[in-house]
């Protein structure tokens, strides 16, 4: 598993060399959400994907 700094420099080195400050750290904001998912994942804090259909369907009417 990479570190934080490792993952930030892999980010960096697949960014076009003309990224803004701006695109960096929205993509810095993607990846940090990502693991986050991963940990609510990994700590069964998730919800199916059967769970989230009836959640939505509620707020869709599907």
């Amino acid at each position: 598993m990479q570190t934080a700094k490792q993952e930030v420099e892999q980010l960096l080195k697949n960014l076009p060399d003309d990224s803004s400050y701006e695109d960096i750290h929205y993509h810095l904001y993607v990846l940090e959400k990502i693991k986050r998912g991963q940990r609510s994942i990994a700590e069964e804090r998730g919800v199916s994907h059967e769970q989230a259909k009836q959640r939505l369907s509620r707020w869709l009417k599907l």
